[in-house]
């Protein structure tokens, strides 16, 4: 069962999400929350495998929000999903960097958003590649020059490869089928990258690629 936490200040908005989880045997919704301070405290009551976060919410925003459940060692297993009424969001990009394990635009089709927390839940792919590529490419061109990032140089060359084709926003199948090598070996390449970079998990890992350079805007397509 995957259990979720609902953080949105607008009551039909957290009643829409319900009904729509509510009505997937593997989803159960744990929790409310009208604003952000008090998402933070139902996600460390429940401790839900998903947290759905609005961004702009009274008394503490989603990306405070995100980066308190972000830094607590006890909230570890919490991906926070962020829900954006915009698919280019500047204040998403923030939040991927607080820790976001990504987001969702809220008029997303109702199965487009029970299948963004399965795979959120499962930590095994970023949720909308494509859109989130295109917003974190949207910001990265802001950087000039990337600043060095010396947790790179402890990357094998084929750890390079598989964090690029992460930020291509490749799954472990693809990203086995593009290095032409086994699911498994895929998966352990994706876990050493994450483990050598310190990374929370895959949306973390496509920020990095990004700022420091290791794949710029446009050269995925």
């Amino acid at each position: 069962m995957t259990r979720v936490v609902l953080a949105d200040d607008q009551t039909l908005v957290r009643a829409g999400f319900r009904s729509m989880l509510e009505g997937e045997d593997d989803i159960s919704v744990v929790a409310e929350a009208g604003d952000g301070a008090e998402a933070v405290r139902a996600t460390a009551a429940q401790r839900p495998d998903v947290v759905l976060m609005d961004i702009r919410m009274p008394v503490v925003d989603g990306l405070e929000a995100t980066r308190r459940i972000v830094a607590d060692e006890r909230l570890r297993d919490v991906k926070v999903v962020i829900l954006t009424t915009f698919d280019l969001d500047e204040y998403v990009y923030g939040a991927l960097k607080a820790g976001a394990s990504g987001f969702l635009v809220k008029d997303t089709d109702p199965m487009e958003l029970i299948h963004g927390v399965r795979v959120a839940a499962r930590g095994d792919a970023l949720l909308a590649p494509s859109v989130t590529r295109r917003l974190i490419s949207e910001f990265a061109e802001r950087i000039k020059e990337p600043p060095p990032e010396p947790r790179l140089n402890s990357l094998t060359e084929r750890e390079r490869e598989v964090l690029a084709a992460v930020a291509a926003g490749l799954s472990n199948e693809e990203i086995a089928d593009r290095l032409v090598v086994s699911h498994a070996t895929a998966k352990t390449h994706v876990s050493r990258v994450l483990t050598k970079l310190g990374a929370r998990d895959r949306a973390q890992l496509v920020v990095i690629a990004y700022e420091s350079g290791v794949v710029r805007p446009g050269w995925m397509g």
